[in-house]
C-alpha cells in the first residue's frame, strides 16, 4: 500500500477560553494528500481552514492526532514546509533580490555563495520579476508583492507549499493573472500545495481536490470534491468545459448548506443578550444590496437601545428566503423593497397571500420594514399600533 505524502490523522484542535471554557475549532479530521497534488481548503469564516493550515505548517500542534509528512511526524516548522500568507510578510527596507536571498541564506547555509545566488536568480525568473529584482516593497505593486512572496517561498526548493488566501486582498484583473502564473509555477516545480480560499472559481481553477469544510465549532469534511479538469488549464478552457458549472454547483450547493444552517443555529441561540437583560432582541432580514445604513445609525446612537430593543441583522442571499423566514415567524422584521410588502399581501406570483405589515419607509430610495406575520395577527396594522406596543412593552417578538 503506497504511504500518502502528507495524511492529517484524527486531528481535533482546541483552543481555551479566557473564562476557563473550551473551544473545539477542529474535530476529528482525516485527510490524505498526494504528492504533486493541489488541494484547496474551502468554507465559510470560522471553520477552521487556516487552523488546520497552521498544523500542517507545525506553527501549532493538535490537541489530539497528528500530521504526517511521508510517515514522519510535523512538530515544528521546516524548510520542507513553506507558507505563503495573505499580507505578502516582506521586509520593507529590503529589495526583491534581498527579501528572497534572507530565505535562501538561512536555509543553504552549507551552499557555496554562487549557489546561493544562483537559486535567488533561478526564483526571480520564476515569477517573472528579473525587471523589478532591485525594486524596494513600496515600489511593487500587491500582485508584485505576492509574487515576491512566493518566490521566496519556492526558492528554498519545499516539498510542501501552504497558501493561505494569497489573492485575497487583490483585484480581480491581479488575482486571476497570478492563478494562472501559480498553476505553471507549481506544475513547474512540483511541489505539493496546500491553499485555503473562499473563491470557488479559484478552487475549481488550480485544485485537483476541493476539500470543503462544515461550520465551527467543531468543524469537520462535509465533502471532498474531485476536479478531473484537464491539465494544463487556461481559465478559458475551464468555463468552457462541460463538467466545469456541474462541479461549480456542487461546490456552492455545498456553502449555501452550510449558511443556512449557520443562520438557522443563530436563531436559536438565547434572544436576551448577556449583561443586557432588559433588551429585547429584534431579529432583522436584509439583502446585502440593500440599504441598512439608517438602521446601522440607529444602533450606533443608542436609539434603539433607549426603547428596549436590541437588533440582530440576519444576511440572506435570495429573496425567497427572507420571505419564507418572515412567514413562519423565524425572523420579527425584514427590510424589504417598499414593493415587496404588498406583493405578499396580494399573493403575487403564484405565492399565497398573507398579511405582510409595512411600519414605515426608512431609505429614501424607497427600503421599508416589513413585519413578520405574526404581527397582524395581534393586530399590529400600522406604525401607531406598533408604538403603542412598544411603549407598553407588550412584545410580540419571541418565538414561541
Amino acid at each position: 500500500m503506497t504511504v500518502a505524502f502528507l495524511t492529517v490523522d484524527d486531528v481535533t484542535q482546541v483552543f481555551p477560553l479566557d473564562d476557563g471554557g473550551r473551544y473545539v475549532a477542529l474535530k476529528d479530521i482525516d485527510l490524505s494528500i498526494s504528492e504533486g497534488e493541489f488541494v484547496s481548503l474551502i468554507g465559510h469564516s470560522g471553520c477552521g481552514k487556516s487552523t488546520l493550515l497552521n498544523l500542517m505548517a507545525g506553527l501549532t500542534q493538535a490537541s489530539s492526532g497528528g500530521i504526517l509528512m511521508d510517515g514522519r511526524q510535523v512538530t515544528d516548522p521546516g524548510p520542507e514546509r513553506m507558507v505563503v500568507f495573505q499580507n505578502y510578510s516582506l521586509l520593507p527596507w529590503q529589495t526583491v533580490r534581498q527579501n528572497i536571498a534572507l530565505a535562501v541564506n538561512n536555509v543553504m547555509r552549507s551552499s557555496t555563495a554562487a549557489e546561493q545566488s544562483e537559486r535567488i536568480e533561478q526564483s526571480i525568473q520564476l515569477v517573472g520579476l528579473g525587471h523589478a529584482a532591485d525594486k524596494y516593497p513600496g515600489e511593487l505593486s500587491g500582485g508584485m508583492k505576492q509574487r515576491v512572496a512566493i518566490a521566496r517561498a519556492l526558492a528554498i526548493r519545499p516539498r510542501l507549499l501552504l497558501l493561505d488566501e494569497p489573492f485575497g486582498a487583490l483585484d480581480a484583473l491581479t488575482r486571476g493573472n497570478l492563478q494562472q502564473q501559480l498553476m505553471q509555477i507549481c506544475q513547474q516545480a512540483g511541489v505539493t500545495t496546500v491553499m485555503v480560499t473562499h473563491d470557488v472559481d479559484e478552487a475549481l481553477l488550480l485544485s485537483d481536490r476541493v476539500v470543503c469544510l462544515t461550520n465551527g465549532p467543531e468543524a469537520g469534511i462535509g465533502q471532498i470534491l474531485q476536479v478531473p479538469l484537464p491539465r494544463p488549464r487556461q481559465r478559458l478552457e475551464v468555463m468552457n468545459h462541460p463538467d466545469y458549472y456541474h462541479l461549480r454547483s456542487e461546490l456552492i450547493g455545498f456553502l449555501q448548506q452550510q449558511r443556512r444552517l449557520k443562520q438557522r443555529k443563530q436563531r436559536v441561540t438565547p434572544l436576551v443578550p448577556a449583561g443586557k437583560p432588559d433588551l429585547e432582541t429584534v431579529r432583522l432580514g436584509y439583502l446585502p444590496g440593500l440599504d441598512i445604513a439608517p438602521l446601522a445609525v440607529a444602533m450606533e446612537r443608542g436609539f434603539l437601545s433607549e426603547h428596549g430593543i436590541e437588533l440582530r441583522p440576519v444576511a440572506f442571499d435570495r429573496w425567497q428566503s427572507l420571505e419564507d423566514e418572515l412567514l413562519k415567524g423565524e425572523l420579527d422584521v425584514a427590510i424589504t423593497s417598499a414593493t415587496t410588502p404588498l406583493a405578499l399581501t396580494l399573493g403575487l406570483d403564484g405565492q399565497p397571500a398573507w398579511p405582510a405589515i409595512t411600519p414605515m419607509t426608512v431609505t429614501r430610495s424607497g427600503n421599508a420594514l416589513c413585519l413578520a406575520r405574526r404581527f397582524s395577527d395581534l393586530g399590529i396594522h400600522n406604525l401607531s399600533s406598533l408604538a403603542e406596543r412598544l411603549k407598553g412593552r407588550e412584545w410580540p417578538l419571541r418565538l414561541a
